[in-house]
């Protein structure tokens, strides 16, 4: 089953300097890819790495070799992310995290790895289910 990785395990996984570095090279190691991620977090992810052009290298890499798959998002997932981010406002819930569990949501998938515990833990897929998160 395809996990959903975030834009914190993307800039960790590349930038050893991160302080997440050492926790999410380890949980990569015992997953299996690909993993899978949208757009947007694929955007956050390299303006965030903006100074570092090794590290968005490396992500491209990922993609390249098929361990980062990018998942679509079309027309008919915007009325679901629309509501997510209202939903969750008050967090709030920027359009990254989002999209990633409007894509959960639309194709079962329930494994998500990030390093925003505080956040991923108070989000429900279709208003119910807990999600599974690594580390």
């Amino acid at each position: 089953m395809m996990i959903l990785v975030d834009t914190g395990p993307l800039i960790a996984l590349t930038n050893a300097e991160d302080q997440h570095h050492a926790a999410c090279a380890s949980v990569i190691k015992t997953i299996r890819p690909p993993l899978g991620t949208v757009w947007p977090v694929l955007a956050e992810a390299m303006y965030l790495l903006n100074g570092l052009p090794r590290a968005q290298h490396d992500i491209w890499e990922m993609l390249a070799r098929g361990a980062l798959e990018l998942l679509p998002l079309g027309r008919d997932d915007v009325p679901r992310i629309r509501e997510l981010m209202k939903k969750y406002g008050s967090r709030p819930m920027d359009f990254a995290d989002a999209a990633l569990i409007r894509v959960a949501e639309r194709d079962g998938l329930r494994q998500f790895f990030t390093v925003d515990r505080k956040d991923f833990s108070v989000y429900r897929l279709h208003d119910r289910i807990r999600l599974s998160i690594l580390p």
